[in-house]
């Protein structure tokens, strides 16, 4: 029996994090001559909230991307809860099934309404009767606070609010793990706590998340572990207390020196 480590709770004590569930294992990532992946280890265990943070083209998104195959490698393996990710087919959207994806642009259904676009996966890829999957996209729209937007079209919210319904679409699949790709970099300055409080929420609830950030107060509040990055390479990974007070590469101090003094 393998001991699986430690992590801080969210409230600052110390708690055991479950089994592996999304395991990156020598990945390589090209795009032309460009490498944007290298050599890449990751393990992220259930129960864990992982978030990688690093500069724009270090290949963060690209990372968050390969974990559902939105982006192929080149080399090296995916699993996800011990199962290798599939090539494509009936496989490949069964696993996708299991690993939600929010993207920094909502990419919500723009001509359904915020219910039918929480409902259609649910009755599409898992066969939910529709009045069952009503009853879910309800309590998990009401969850995200905009259980009262649900009868409208998405261009009629704020952008706030339709990253909140973009999560709940993603909670509806009952995923494994959450994947989220700068969730809030397209949003206004005041709509970003909105959508924060729900995923900070998510991971006091004990949801396993991959999370790619520029939100450093994120990382402080809800991750058990930060992982940066920089030119398709993990160069660091650490606490989010030890890495933010004493990051251990020049690189990782030289970004925390630009970002946390604006």
């Amino acid at each position: 029996m393998v001991d699986t480590p430690a992590a801080p709770a969210h409230d600052g004590r110390q708690h055991t994090l479950g089994a592996p569930l999304v395991v990156l294992d020598g990945v390589n990532k090209h795009f032309g001559q460009l490498h944007v992946l290298q050599d890449v280890d990751l393990t992220v265990h259930r129960g864990e909230v992982v978030v990688v943070i690093g500069p724009s083209g270090s290949g963060k998104s690209t990372l968050c991307r390969t974990i559902n195959r939105l982006e192929t490698i080149d080399s090296g393996t995916i699993a996800i809860d011990g199962v290798p990710l599939p090539a494509e087919g009936k496989q490949l959207a069964r696993l996708r099934a299991d690993v939600g994806m929010v993207f920094q642009s909502f990419n919500l259904f723009a001509h359904k309404t915020v219910l039918e676009n929480v409902t259609l996966g649910q009755i599409k890829a898992k066969g939910v009767p529709r009045a069952e999957a009503r009853d879910v996209a309800m309590s998990l729209l009401e969850r995200v606070g905009v259980a009262n937007q649900a009868d409208k079209l998405p261009a009629q919210l704020s952008g706030g609010q339709q990253q909140r319904v973009a999560i709940a679409r993603a909670l509806a699949m009952k995923p494994k793990v959450m994947l989220f790709d700068e969730p809030t970099s397209a949003l206004d300055p005041e709509m970003i706590n909105e959508v924060l409080d729900v995923m900070v929420s998510l991971a006091r609830e004990g949801m396993t998340m991959v999370v790619v950030t520029h939100e450093m107060g994120f990382a402080r509040k809800a991750a058990h572990r930060v992982v940066f990055m920089d030119a398709g390479r993990i160069v660091e990974e650490e606490t989010p207390e030890n890495f933010f007070t004493a990051p251990k590469s020049d690189r990782a101090r030289d970004f925390l020196s630009k970002i946390l003094t604006h």
